[in-house]
């Protein structure tokens, strides 16, 4: 009986303490609520979010509302589009039908369309999954071909927008520059190697085996979805409009899932009798450019690390709705967080709930890094700069620039891309934060002939480095040079360039004119996309145009200004 007795303590023992590795308490749970405050209402969207530690739902629960029209709030199984973070179940069929020698990752693009330019001969699957293809983006071609978010293109226009592209962007494997194309390419391959859409297949073969019973690709925007949470953007701080779509593309996207599904697939990343070993190595293998160097970016997943800790994640973001799913695989630990609104950072709010949890594992290097000169006491910004020595313009890439001025004995900031300004605030030393808003940071440094020469812009962890540079003088250039049509064959779209109250405006089709930044006599931007001009006996003949994603579009000069 005595050995009976402690047996059974013993298993009471283990068992409790097993539970409590694993529990959230109650100073944790306040500290994830916190991050979500502002959605944990019934007049908002929100979020589903679930974290997941060594096979067990820890925790998980529902923010703001599913449904604004019939107060249907968010919970765990509610169903959301998750964007980009959709790419890791595309990459998940290819990977499946390499497995099954259905398919090889050395397998070339025109292979499966014939009808594309020569390039594609150079194009492998591997190209594809790891974004290093070269293939312009197509969603990215829609904005420059000026449709709007509500327009409607089918599987086939998209196909007929990637054929008629006679360049790449670069030379495959020569760079990294995400692209959805790649991820659609390899969605229609799956169509045709696996003989059925990859959203069959990906039913047949992963989702049913792991009973993801909520989970889809959606490739028919009438299909009836249980549990649907609706898509939102923000019309001003306390009214919203819905944001969905009806555009039925699959691959770079498309995947309808909930948080109650996600830990399923999630938990078959650790052991799993439908995923094997060698599908998870092939899954997180990352790319390699031309030059040997490896990329973060495997299959579908970012590898990476956050505070000296391995990730495995990706996110997503597609009209009314942003996902993240970060992964910590040696620690075992997970954070999911899909969210119905378009003004949602769920990727900075994992790595905050991450924080909550994992903060005594984070490995921190303090030393300074190699071949870093360690700067001289009298260069350390002990003294605070005054306004006068930080006022001017700062420059993040040709064309978006930030301008500080004094304003009402304030710092006042005016941004180039999207025509914000706003005050900004002392918070520390040279370091200001936006009057109200305490996620964005400005650091000013380099006190150079009175001036400081950079601003260091830190928005939840993500740091860019902005540097002076002389406010361009408009009366040197003459803004009629630029006035004109321009033809891009690519695109089948003119670009119409007029000239209005001396501010130069793009008009595309028929939509609202969008107005330039002037970058200086041979270039112009409009919302972060630049146009290089070329000239032949001084007289503009055509541009250049980059916006990311979609580099070096020629555009030819077709007809002059008819004043």
């Amino acid at each position: 009986m005595k050995l009976l007795l402690l047996f059974l303590f013993l298993i009471t023992f283990f068992s409790d303490s097993f539970a409590d590795s694993n529990a959230i308490n109650k100073a944790q749970s306040e500290a994830v609520d916190k991050i979500f405050t502002d959605w944990d209402n019934t007049h908002s969207p929100g979020s589903g979010l679930g974290i997941f530690k060594e096979g067990e739902i820890i925790y998980s629960r529902g923010y703001g509302m599913a449904n604004l029209e019939y107060d249907i709030p968010n919970n765990s199984q509610s169903v959301f589009r998750i964007g980009s973070t959709s790419k890791q179940f595309t990459a998940a069929s290819i990977i499946l039908l390499v497995e099954k020698e259905k398919l090889s990752l050395d397998d070339t693009l025109d292979k499966f369309f014939p009808d594309f330019p020569d390039y594609a001969k150079q194009i492998t699957v591997a190209h594809l999954l790891h974004h290093t293809s070269g293939i312009r983006d197509y969603l990215t071609l829609s904005f420059l071909k000026g449709l709007q978010d509500d327009d409607f293109f089918t599987d086939k226009d998209v196909m007929s927008w990637l054929i008629n592209q006679s360049e790449l962007n670069f030379k495959p494997g020569e760079e990294f520059v995400y692209s959805n194309s790649g991820y659609w390419l390899l969605g229609q391959i799956v169509n045709q190697v696996a003989e059925m859409s990859m959203a069959d297949f990906a039913m047949k073969e992963i989702f049913k085996p792991l009973g993801m019973t909520q989970t889809h690709f959606h490739n028919d925007h009438t299909q009836i979805v249980k549990n649907r949470a609706s898509g939102y953007a923000p019309i001003n701080e306390t009214e919203f409009q819905i944001s969905m779509t009806t555009l039925d593309m699959i691959g770079d996207g498309g995947i309808f899932t909930s948080i109650d599904d996600i830990k399923k697939w999630d938990d078959a990343y650790y052991k799993s009798n439908v995923l094997s070993r060698d599908f998870w190595r092939l899954m997180t293998q990352q790319g390699k450019l031309n030059n040997d160097e490896i990329i973060d970016y495997a299959s579908g997943l970012f590898i990476s690390d956050y505070k000296g800790l391995k990730t495995v994640s990706h996110g997503g973001a597609f009209v009314g709705f942003r996902a993240e799913l970060l992964r910590f695989p040696e620690q075992k630990f997970s954070v999911a967080i899909f969210a119905n609104r378009g003004d949602a950072s769920p990727s900075t709010m994992a790595n905050m709930v991450a924080d909550v949890f994992l903060s005594d594992k984070y490995i921190m290097d303090k030393k300074p890094k190699a071949n870093k000169e360690v700067p001289s006491k009298s260069n350390q910004e002990d003294i605070q700069y005054s306004y006068e020595q930080m006022v001017g313009m700062y420059e993040l890439s040709p064309g978006m620039t930030i301008k500080f001025t004094i304003l009402k004995e304030k710092l006042h900031a005016f941004q180039s891309w999207n025509n914000k300004e706003y005050h900004v605030v002392n918070e520390s030393k040279n370091t200001y934060l936006i009057d109200g808003v305490d996620d964005i940071k400005f650091t000013f440094t380099e006190l150079k002939e009175n001036a400081t020469e950079k601003v260091v812009v830190d928005q939840q962890g993500q740091v860019s480095e902005l540097n002076r540079i002389q406010e361009l003088d408009l009366s040197s250039i003459n803004l009629d040079d630029f006035v004109g049509t321009f033809y891009s064959s690519e695109l089948d779209v003119h670009y119409k360039i007029v000239l209005t109250d001396e501010i130069l405006k793009l008009k595309i089709n028929n939509n609202e004119p969008d107005e330039f930044v002037v970058v200086n006599e041979n270039a112009l931007n409009y919302q972060g996309t630049l146009l290089q001009f070329s000239r032949e006996n001084n007289l503009i003949t055509g541009f250049l145009l980059d916006a990311g994603r979609v580099k070096n579009l020629k555009f030819t000069k077709t007809q002059s200004s008819t004043k």
